[in-house]
């Protein structure tokens, strides 16, 4: 073919082309439908009634009836709880509120679902009607798969807010709502709600607001102990305890002493209340899923049964009452301007989670030393796990510490395949590294004259006996750690937040008096928690934990164990032709800074074969090491004021 004839060719196909496009069907776009009414703050008109049936344990079902008053006759949308404070994200379990039924006037009236926003329901109000009557039941999980239990024979955990539907247009503050639970027979109960009357085991509440009910839940059952944690305070603070026996209610005298130094230190930090009440809900359990969540005026917590009756050699969750109790001031009083809304169906956005959690976080640790959960030592050596988990991790080089704070929507809390790579969360314990920080480098800057303590007094402090929210933004943190301290703290922080690639936030250690070092031998709190958990934790030498058939839950990306192609769930049948157990793969790995081969048998799927890693480091387990001569600032920190 000619060169003139392969360029008309072409030409024609082109145009060919033209005219084909535009044949093709091009839709356009159907209309939404129209918006949910948004929030307004005015009150809305009457008393909404909620009354739970908890009795029916053998199928774990929560059954509700609900009577909400209307005004007029005409359309109505009502509202289930999407987005969820605490949880930062839309994780309301509308899937499982089943069997919904609404009636005005002894008639039942038909609901349909909102096709864009699925927790909406739209209803038409008859005329003449003056309240509709709503019966659901809440489906709690049977098994572990669908979740963590919420009933069991002996306790139970309550949570309100997927019981319940409210009318949209109003912010949730402004709508009134009276509940009520039926309970099984001789079941007592903590809730941060004021009690109004009974009828044998039915217990109704005082009306309170509708986020003020979201925000406040109830743990009952059998075997239940309260503890008042400040006799004769200025406003009541109670250990609420649920226990699957009788037996692991008992909690030695000093140890409720722990407890109350967590009030008074609480008190000393932050100079203010913001409650007028709070009942911490604890669960001691191995039925009941756990859980560590906050609210204003109480909180939700689930440890192992044993948490009192071991306490002397049980370490885990000793954080997590300092934590959840410090969340009254960080998060609940004080909260991001972008994560308050006005009702539960407005999107939440979580940039500022890195103070929210990561300050708590710091907190949390910082007031367990103080009150005594730990020792200086344990939290020291806690503190050690978290910046070598960060001092090893490498998804640091590619994902900036602020992007972490979409997570609660972008992940919703799932399991990862690389944890380690794709990073989750990390405004938790990187947070906490950099408040660490924060905190050592005004007592530097300031020798010794003021500290995050003082951050934490002017920020948190404020309006003493308020329990409403005061949001804040970044300029705020920024404006009150100048007055703390004059630095440019906005390009300080901005630098850990958004930069990739950066050495892991240590100078908070340094600054404080210590160094991360790795050395042969776990300290106390490491195999504290290879013991409770049955692991073996290899992260820091050949990259991965191993349970205690050799199974593989968590693999280090890029390293070593990674470059020989294996993956978590890979199975160690055997190390140095040896069947598998933890001594075993410790002394292979220990040996292996002599020039020692690690080698294993593996079986994946059907599939077995053996694989030798490249490693030649021997055994690395991180701990804190004084630096001498230096200010023992940590030391500082930690220490009962």
């Amino acid at each position: 073919m000619t060169l003139k004839r392969v360029l008309a060719a072409g030409c024609a196909l082109v145009i060919l082309g033209g005219v084909a496009q535009a044949q093709n069907s091009a839709p356009q776009p159907m209309p939404m439908p129209a918006p949910i009414p948004a929030p307004r703050d005015v009150d809305y008109p009457g008393l909404l009634k909620l009354a739970v049936d908890a009795t029916d344990l053998d199928r774990r079902i929560y059954r509700v009836r609900q009577t909400i008053p209307v005004q007029r006759a005409g359309p109505m949308t009502l509202l289930y709880q999407r987005w969820v404070p605490g949880n930062h994200g839309p994780s309301g379990p509308v899937h499982n509120f089943t069997g919904l039924t609404i009636k005005a006037n002894g008639q039942t009236l038909r609901w349909t679902r909102d096709v864009v926003s699925m927790e909406a329901f739209h209803i038409d109000i008859p005329a003449g009607a003056r309240e509709i009557e709503i019966e659901a039941q809440y489906l709690t999980p049977v098994e572990a798969s669908q979740g963590g239990a919420l009933i069991t024979q002996e306790m139970l955990r309550l949570q309100w807010y997927p019981m319940a539907l409210y009318p949209a247009g109003h912010f949730t503050r402004r709508i009134m709502i009276e509940a009520s639970v039926k309970l099984p027979p001789g079941w007592k109960y903590g809730v941060a709600l004021d009690e109004a009357g009974s009828s044998g085991d039915t217990v109704t509440f005082k009306p309170v607001s509708f986020e003020t009910l979201s925000d406040s839940p109830m743990f009952a059952g059998k075997h239940y102990r309260r503890i008042d944690l400040d006799p004769g305070g200025r406003s009541p603070v109670i250990l609420n305890i649920v226990a699957d026996a009788p037996e692991f209610l008992e909690a030695t005298p000093e140890v409720i002493e722990i407890h109350r130094e967590l009030v008074r230190q609480a008190d000393k930090l932050f100079g203010a209340r913001h409650f007028n009440r709070y009942d911490f809900l604890l669960s001691l359990s191995d039925r009941l899923g756990g859980s560590g969540l906050e609210h204003h005026r109480s909180s939700e917590n689930g440890v192992n049964p044993r948490y009192f009756t071991t306490w002397d050699t049980a370490l885990l969750s000793r954080d997590l009452l300092p934590h959840e109790y410090t969340h009254s001031w960080n998060g609940k009083f004080r909260r991001p301007h972008d994560l308050w809304t006005p009702d539960f169906s407005t999107p939440m956005r979580d940039s500022l989670l890195w103070v929210y959690e990561g300050q708590t976080q710091y907190w949390g640790n910082v007031l367990a030393a103080r009150a005594g959960f730990v020792t200086k030592q344990q939290a020291l050596d806690f503190l050690s796990g978290v910046a070598a988990y960060y001092d090893n991790q490498p998804g640091r080089k590619w994902r900036a510490l602020q992007d972490t704070t979409n997570d609660p929507i972008i992940q919703a809390r799932r399991s990862l395949p690389w944890d380690s790579w794709q990073r989750s969360e990390e405004y938790y314990r990187e947070g906490q590294l950099i408040w660490l920080e924060i905190d050592t480098l005004i007592r530097e800057r300031s020798n010794g004259a003021r500290s995050l303590d003082d951050f934490a007094k002017a920020f948190f402090g404020i309006n003493d006996g308020d329990w409403g929210q005061v949001p804040y933004r970044f300029e705020d943190i920024v404006a009150t750690l100048n007055r703390i301290e004059p630095y440019d703290w906005s390009s300080y922080l901005r630098k850990r937040l958004d930069e990739v690639g950066q050495p892991a936030f240590l100078d908070g250690l340094t600054r404080g008096g210590y160094r991360l070092v790795y050395t042969e031998e776990p300290h106390a709190v490491q195999k504290a928690n290879e013991t409770r958990n049955r692991v073996s934790n290899m992260m820091y030498s050949i990259g991965a934990v191993f349970d205690s058939a050799g199974r593989m839950t968590e693999v280090q990306w890029d390293g070593p164990v990674f470059k020989a192609g294996l993956t978590t769930g890979t199975q160690v049948i055997a190390v140095n032709n040896l069947a598998f157990d933890a001594d075993r793969l410790k002394a292979a790995v220990k040996a292996s800074k002599a020039g020692a081969p690690v080698e294993f048998l593996i079986r994946q799927g059907d599939l077995f074969r053996t694989v030798r890693l490249e490693y030649s480091g021997g055994l690395r387990y991180p701990r804190l090491e004084r630096i001498a001569g230096t200010p023992a600032r940590l030391d500082d920190i930690l220490a009962r004021k």
